[in-house]
């Protein structure tokens, strides 16, 4: 039974940080590809990050580099989103999501439909 379930998420004055952490089982979580997207009310779902299998290579949304870092821990099949310098137009729906294969690259945030396992989401509020 795979489960994804974020934590972190919460209210924020434009400028402070969040922390958002996403525990993984019921797959390969090692040898899968991991990423956050996002959804804005009336807006659709977009990738913010996503990570290589091994951790060693980050894809980034170009509206939040150098302000996001993606991390992973393949011992406790956690993954991690540091969010710095946030921003109301970072407010949204945070989703942790996985495939089971290597990430293709930036085109992987391109559309959710890359990824087939999903979190419930974790709220992410900037004013």
């Amino acid at each position: 039974h795979v489960q994804l379930v974020e934590s972190g998420g919460g209210s924020v004055q434009a400028g402070g940080s969040l922390r958002l952490s996403c525990v993984a089982s019921g797959f390969d979580f090692s040898m899968s590809c991991m990423a956050l997207f996002r959804q804005a009310p009336g807006k659709k779902r977009e990738g913010v990050a996503a990570i290589s299998h091994a951790g060693g290579t980050q894809y980034v949304e170009l509206s939040v580099k150098g302000r996001f870092t993606i991390s992973r821990d393949n011992s406790n099949n956690a993954l991690t989103l540091q969010m710095d310098n946030l921003t109301p137009g970072d407010t949204g729906m945070y989703y942790c999501t996985a495939v089971r294969r290597s990430c293709a690259g930036t085109q992987d945030l391109a559309s959710s439909k890359n990824f087939n396992y999903w979190g419930q989401g974790t709220q992410v509020t900037v004013s």
